[in-house]
């Protein structure tokens, strides 16, 4: 076999490294690829396709493991759509939200300890107006000092 993409021309044109290439085959994401006379591996075009999904899956948050049990769920569907996708896409879309939701709440107490002028975290703990979530030791120490 003489055609097909040589391992830095697939990984140019999915924007990876050849290392990525040869990761992500060794994980069994990629077909392992014909063989040229002299022994380079040769790609179809698909591969390509095939990691720009993988990166796409992961910019959406999907872990390598997470990503190689969706590809192996899509390869025996045989036609069917893939259950699996809907609830890993809502499992993970829960992730996100949680995550959301967290950065949040460390925005607020980083927005508010900013408008307090804290710059002392110490002492700043120590007093009942802290703003940052110290709640537990702020009263431990609870005085009735300046705040900040």
């Amino acid at each position: 076999m003489s055609e097909g993409l040589r391992s830095g021309q697939v990984a140019a044109a999915a924007g990876v490294n050849v290392q990525t290439l040869r990761s992500y085959e060794r994980r069994g994401l990629l077909a392992e690829p014909d063989r040229s006379s002299g022994g380079h591996r040769l790609y179809g075009a698909d591969a390509v396709t095939a990691l720009r999904v993988i990166k796409a899956a992961q910019r959406l948050g999907f872990t390598l493991d997470e990503v190689a049990e969706l590809l192996e769920a899509g390869r025996h569907r045989h036609g069917r759509p893939v259950a699996g996708l809907q609830d890993r896409a809502a499992a993970k879309l829960a992730e996100v939200d949680a995550k959301i939701a967290d950065l949040t709440t460390i925005r607020t107490a980083l927005v508010a300890a900013v408008d307090a002028g804290c710059d002392d975290l110490t002492a700043c703990a120590s007093t009942a107006c802290c703003p940052v979530p110290f709640t537990d030791l702020a009263e431990e120490n609870r005085h009735a000092g300046p705040c900040c």
